[in-house]
């Protein structure tokens, strides 16, 4: 997953973490607030290379200072613009508002930043304080009548400017995002959008903070060991650990991770610990002080009501027309067209399950929490697969060096050095310097992928600066996951689907490394929703090929390579469950949809039965297969960053599945295929529209034939 911290600044719509330092008192003394102006590092550019965060010197009591100068100042740069005597030109309008606001543009890449990998007390009461007033901020520049004219004016000569097509594409996202904030609205129009913008704002944060507190509350925490029978040493080792951290010395905790389905039920013998264990994680934010269905319902009306403010019938019309997609129609035709096969393929996989457990003398009907620990002996069964053998063979820091950063530099030629010298905002993350072929110097990158306290669930790509040939600006980027440490003095040894993901967010991660745009607004991953995620699921399947797998898939004690059998078998079950995979991802997506395709005059919903109705309408309502998000859990959608947007990752994988399958004819790891996908799709932000780039690219528009042969829905014809 990828996030645009820039918008993120504006519209606070993230994510929040837990904490690991001390609170910070955010009322301070007059004297105080200048103390911390004197010395807030954050007024000015790092002097670091590339103007990395100095994290050494950052504190909390440096952001507020900084963010209420960052708006003062960006507000003084627009009425600059505002005020110019000179006729509005594309210089001193448009590539003039690229350029205002750099402070508060620094100090929200680094507040928001660490607001999902590294969060505490002090920075989420600080998000709260500041998500009403940068909404405010926000819609005091894009609802601004004076600066909106010299934008149109500028816009309605465009034919006569003879730009080039940068300035060209600039242009038009400029005047197209004044326009969908409200620019031509009526005077009452635009306070009710401000009114709305400002309650979905704290709404949006009211949701992510509940989350946050929830995945503490709603850990289970079990007394004794025997019930954790089929966990690893390792597990059992960590389980204890986390609980001795939560104050339950002597016992163990089973963390609930962001998703429904939970990984550690495939392991779990105890059935009623499971259901125990599932249900923590299902029916979370659905009762009690945590209740996000009220939020849930007001936020998806508070969009209904926004969009029909701005001229659309609904909020997906409203997010949808300037993607790939173009039409809620569209992505509701996508995802339809493969619910049969999908769920005849998860009920094939059920029958499978329901036999395992007749076979093994039980006598029920297989629910949620049975599915992964039924289908895990099923798998083992049919490909004779031990998941904890298949682990030995991946071990983290072989995945990251001899895998993931051995791949991109035999595609791009590029090459990771680690910079131990850069400060970094916690100790489990590394830094690396990244090279060009050639020996350029072409980023700043930051790791950090393990679990911890103090970070948001799931896994994602942002900048800290982003790319600009306008303003002199070279990447830094950082990836971030959720990979269970191992303990202390053990290696950490990860499951191909983790190996995957990290491939994944790479693709993310170059996408923003690897941009060479003018404008800050078009560069790297600032693309359409259902473009971002292609770059990232094309590299996925690197990590299966054969010479990729033969240079990191080696045992972490004996370094022998993993064995041609084992390694068959690995390949051969990677679309097992597939059916399982797809269809509770489609669920999710298809709940976004309907929700977001809520009319303005609708009442407020029930959340439990709209959830039931519309799972029901498109025929996706397995019981034992529930969405992979629930509405009072799902980020992506009511936290507002993939509203209307779940659908992407879907789409986007049409294009990776098309674009691997034509490189793959082309020979596949070579840097002749990476120089040409590097030039056509990763350099180019959004400086184009992008089925423009992937026709540049492979010569015609993407089929769904790859798509189904990735997801085992369709059997390859070599």
């Amino acid at each position: 997953m990828r996030y645009s911290m820039l918008a993120v600044a504006i519209s606070t719509s993230l994510f929040l973490t837990a904490c690991s330092e001390p609170p910070t008192n955010h009322t301070q003394s007059t004297s105080q607030t200048a103390a911390a102006q004197q010395i807030n590092p954050l007024l000015s550019a790092s002097p670091l290379q590339y103007q990395a965060p100095d994290f050494s010197q950052i504190k909390d009591a440096h952001f507020l200072p900084a963010f209420e100068q960052g708006m003062a100042e960006h507000l003084q740069d627009i009425q600059a613009i505002i005020d110019s005597p000179e006729p509005a030109s594309f210089d001193n309008t448009i590539v003039a508002m690229e350029k205002a606001g750099p402070l508060l543009t620094r100090v929200s890449r680094i507040f928001f930043n660490l607001v999902g990998t590294d969060s505490n007390e002090a920075r989420r009461a600080l998000q709260s304080e500041l998500a009403p007033r940068l909404a405010a901020h926000s819609d005091n520049i894009n609802l601004n009548a004076a600066l909106f004219a010299r934008v149109e004016s500028v816009y309605q000569q465009r034919d006569a400017l003879k730009l080039d097509a940068e300035s060209a594409r600039l242009l038009e996202v400029y005047y197209q995002r004044f326009i969908k904030a409200g620019a031509k609205l009526t005077e009452q129009q635009k306070l009710a959008v401000r009114a709305l913008n400002e309650e979905h704002s704290k709404l949006t944060t009211q949701f992510s903070q509940n989350l946050l507190k929830l995945s503490k509350a709603i850990a289970v925490v079990v007394e004794d060991k025997q019930d954790l029978d089929g966990l690893s040493d390792s597990q059992l080792k960590a389980a204890a650990t986390a609980a001795e951290a939560a104050g339950h010395s002597g016992k163990y905790l089973l963390s609930i991770t962001n998703t429904t389905r939970q990984p550690i039920l495939a392991s779990l013998n105890n059935r009623a610990l499971r259901q125990q264990v599932w249900e923590a994680s299902a029916y979370r934010g659905t009762d009690g002080e945590l209740d996000n269905r009220p939020l849930v319902a007001r936020l998806t009306q508070i969009r209904a009501q926004k969009a029909a403010l701005l001229g659309y019938n609904n909020w997906a019309e409203y997010q949808l027309e300037n993607t790939m997609a173009e039409t809620p129609a569209n992505v509701f035709n996508m995802l339809n067209s493969m619910v049969p096969a999908v769920v005849a393929n998860t009920q094939a996989e059920q029958a499978d399950i329901q036999a395992m457990i007749q076979r093994e003398g039980g006598n029920f009907e297989v629910q949620p929490w049975d599915w992964a620990y039924y289908a895990e002996k099923v798998r083992q069964e049919k490909y004779d697969l031990d998941e904890n053998e298949v682990r030995q063979y991946f071990e983290f820091n072989r995945v990251l060096h001899d895998g993931l950063f051995y791949t991109m530099n035999r595609l791009y030629g590029i090459r990771f050095e680690p910079r131990p010298d850069l400060p970094v905002y916690h100790p489990d993350v590394q830094a690396f310097e990244v090279f060009d072929h050639g020996g350029k110097s072409l980023a700043i990158f930051y790791a950090d992928y393990f679990a911890r306290e103090g970070k948001r669930g799931g896994a994602w790509m942002s900048s800290f600066v982003g790319q600009s040939n306008l303003l002199g600006q070279t990447p830094v980027v950082v990836n971030v996951m959720n990979i269970p440490k191992a303990p202390e003095g053990e290696p950490t040894l990860v499951s191909f689907d983790h190996v995957t993901t990290m491939f994944h967010e790479l693709g993310h991660g170059i996408h923003g490394m690897f941009s060479k745009v003018k404008y800050p607004s078009l560069a790297g991953t600032a693309v359409s929703r259902d473009f971002v995620e292609f770059p990232s699921t094309f590299e996925e399947d690197w990590a299966a090929l054969p010479e990729v797998l033969a240079n990191y898939a080696r045992h972490y004690q004996t370094d022998q390579p993993i064995p041609a059998e084992l390694l068959e078998k690995v390949m051969k079950a990677k679309n097992f469950n597939m059916g399982f995979d797809t269809l509770e991802y489609m669920a999710s997506a298809l709940l976004d949809m309907e929700w977001h395709s809520l009319a303005a005059d609708a009442p407020l919903q029930d959340v439990q039965a709209f959830e039931a109705k519309a799972l029901a309408k498109h025929g996706v309502n397995l019981p034992a297969v529930p969405p992979r998000y629930k509405s009072t859990y799902f980020s992506h959608s009511i936290g507002g960053g993939y509203s209307a947007g779940y659908y992407a990752y879907m789409w986007s994988e049409i294009l990776a599945a098309d674009a691997f399958a034509y490189l793959r004819e082309r020979g596949g790891l070579t840097r002749e295929n990476g120089e040409l996908y590097r030039k056509h799709i990763l350099e180019v932000g959004n400086s184009r529209p992008p089925m423009e780039s992937y026709i540049q690219f492979r010569g015609q528009e993407p089929t769904t034939d790859a798509l189904l042969i990735r997801r085992g829905l369709k059997a390859q014809i070599d």
